[in-house]
């Protein structure tokens, strides 16, 4: 499997490269006042990326952290109510069992004079 992961992460990496030289072109932003940037397409390609990304990768980092956080609180309480493990009884001399007496009970009704 972990073949099968390289192997991936190659070939994206093989397919961004071959990207960035295919398009390796200046592309003019025009910024506010009138102000233009020329960018190469790859290096916009990849800020734009990143400004979608990152915000999204941060918040669920901060998620992941807070629920992390609770769980352990919540670990922890459950360790501190938990009653420690009670010690094994003393062993009890062992005596023979006695069959329990039978209970009979009567349900004969009295014959009628």
């Amino acid at each position: 499997m972990q073949f099968l992961k390289t192997l991936f992460w190659v070939a994206l990496a093989v397919a961004i490269v071959l990207f960035a030289t295919v398009n390796w072109h200046a592309v003019t932003i025009n910024l506010w006042g009138g102000l233009e940037a020329d960018v190469k397409l790859p290096v916009l390609a990849l800020g734009m990326f990143l400004l979608g990304f990152l915000p999204t990768w941060l918040f669920y980092r901060a998620r992941l952290w807070n629920v992390r956080r609770r769980m352990e609180a919540l670990e922890r309480q459950v360790a501190a109510v938990q009653m420690p493990p009670a010690a094994p009884a003393a062993p009890v001399a062992a005596q023979p069992e006695t069959a329990p007496e039978p209970i009979f009970v009567d349900n004969r009704t009295a014959p009628s004079q």
